[in-house]
């Protein structure tokens, strides 16, 4: 293929999800009620946290920087599909395109992050109760957050820097609906292979550094429960790890399915599905596993809300 110098790629064109415009206006439809459940659950758990004294603990404080995050993540891709589905115009700039793959990569790598804190968060209460303030202040929470951010935005960072040295070749289209790492990757002229290697060390260090601190929390915690004499503690203990198994269940199961369908399927089209599955869905049912399975956030939920229809 015909080489084009970086410097002269200006767009990159977005494909999407499908090019039948019958099923367009489904999946806009589909997507713009996704992203405005997203929107409104995530800000809810944020405002339930923030409002009730008894949720300002460290689990809470981490489910609000979750939700906050959740909300960008989104905001960073389905937008700008929306837009293009309703104008019709699949292109994206260069520059658009490279902060997208940016931003993508930082609140993925974030959440990533967020929720081996969290599990160690719920190990130090089900562990070390009686020196569980101690452990978890506020400065070390905060520094524990920032910490995390920080790491998210090397690994942003360093993806970028490396395609902004690459050339691209004259196929600018992406067969997504946003500009996926691995999908810009395959446009390129370039040699790829230091490319590769990075990405899968960082994926190495990042994501498996998080899986092991949250599979080592949980053997820790799932060890301590079984020395609890009293069914009722064990099920209370339980209890309280219940949502954010279920969170993280379903944000490496999403991320495993995608790998998984990435390497056994040649359609571009079953894998931009798969990446949506990863990248949308999470998002929008968090709120609910916590909400529903948690006694303390449902009650704040609906206090919220009398607070809210009160006003109105």
């Amino acid at each position: 293929m015909e080489a084009k110098n970086q410097t002269a790629v200006s767009e990159f064109l977005l494909l999407g999800l499908t090019d039948d415009p019958e099923l367009q206006h489904l999946i806009f439809n589909l997507f713009l009620v996704i992203y405005l459940v997203t929107l409104l659950g995530n800000l809810l758990i944020i405002l339930a946290n923030s409002s009730d004294s008894h949720l300002h603990t460290p689990m809470y404080f981490f489910l609000s920087i979750l939700s906050l995050n959740d909300i960008s993540l989104s905001t960073t891709t389905v937008p700008k599909m929306l837009v293009n589905i309703q104008t019709r115009d699949q292109r994206i700039s260069y520059t658009g395109c490279l902060a997208q793959m940016g931003f993508v990569l930082v609140f993925g790598v974030l959440e990533n992050c967020l929720l081996a804190v969290m599990a160690y968060d719920r190990y130090v209460a089900i562990c070390h109760p009686l020196r569980c303030t101690v452990i978890m202040n506020t400065r070390v929470c905060v520094s524990l957050s920032l910490f995390s951010l920080a790491l998210s935005i090397v690994d942003g960072l360093l993806h970028s820097l490396m395609i902004l040295r690459l050339s691209f070749c004259t196929e600018l289209r992406i067969p997504h609906f946003f500009c996926e790492l691995a999908q810009i990757l395959r446009l390129t002229c370039s040699d790829t292979l230091v490319d590769n290697v990075v990405t899968y060390v960082a994926a190495c260090i990042f994501c498996g550094v998080s899986v092991f601190g949250i599979m080592f929390s949980y053997i820790r915690i799932v060890s301590s429960i079984l020395r609890m004499p009293s069914s009722e503690g064990k099920y209370k203990a339980f209890s309280t790890c219940g949502s954010h198994l279920s969170v993280v269940s379903l944000f490496y199961g999403t991320g495993f399915g995608v790998y998984i369908s990435s390497a056994v399927t040649d359609s571009p089209q079953k894998t931009a599905v798969g990446s949506a599955m990863y990248s949308v869905v999470p998002q929008t049912l968090n709120p609910f596993i916590y909400s529903l399975r948690n006694r303390d956030m449902k009650a704040a939920l609906w206090k919220l809300i009398d607070r809210i229809a009160s006003l109105l």
